[in-house]
């Protein structure tokens, strides 16, 4: 059982395994973030998604000490993302369009880093995106991809107004998160 002080948090890293291109290994990742001093680090696919258990700690200083042990350790730089379980269930329950999704493949998640990022796609989510969607929440904006996520002109869009001010996961993946960050450690 876990102390009372003891959370949950995600570390999502932004650009992981995609391609050639900044090839980490799970376990290599796992250690890493241990090292750190974090407890009971689970991973899931081969993605850059960790969930490992802290005292209360300050996400953004939590990501930026990943990020250097990932330039140190592992010669790889990425942006990372830490969130609290609790931001995470919220931004899985404030997805409003999860009852129009038909494939949670094709539902993404961007996860936006600061307030500033949401500003920037509230005029995106003014245009029409049919047969997709694209939906603004607290701390996310989601994009339904009916016809494939590369083929999504909304994901694009959001991906050259936000550069490195996000990354984003499709609903399978970051309800696996959910569920982990969940189940007893």
């Amino acid at each position: 059982m876990l102390p009372m002080t003891s959370k949950r948090y995600i570390a999502l890293l932004r650009g992981i395994n995609v391609g050639r291109a900044k090839r980490v290994a799970m376990a290599d990742l796992r250690k890493l973030v241990g090292d750190l001093g974090y407890r009971d680090v689970r991973s899931i696919l081969n993605s850059g998604n960790v969930v490992f258990s802290a005292d209360e700690l300050a996400p953004q200083q939590a990501a930026s000490s990943i990020e250097e042990m990932l330039v140190l350790k592992l010669g790889v730089v990425a942006r990372v993302f830490v969130l609290a379980s609790d931001e995470l269930a919220e931004i899985v329950a404030d997805n409003p369009l999860v009852s129009v999704a038909t494939d949670q493949s094709r539902l993404l998640t961007f996860i936006l880093a600061d307030p500033v990022a949401r500003t920037l796609v509230a005029p995106l989510c003014e245009q029409d995106w049919g047969p997709g969607a694209l939906a603004l929440g607290q701390r996310a904006a989601y994009v339904w991809c009916p016809e494939g996520v590369l083929e999504s002109a909304a994901a694009a869009a959001l991906g050259r107004q936000l550069g490195d001010a996000t990354t984003s996961r499709n609903w399978a993946t970051l309800c696996k998160l959910h569920a982990l960050c969940t189940a007893a450690a």
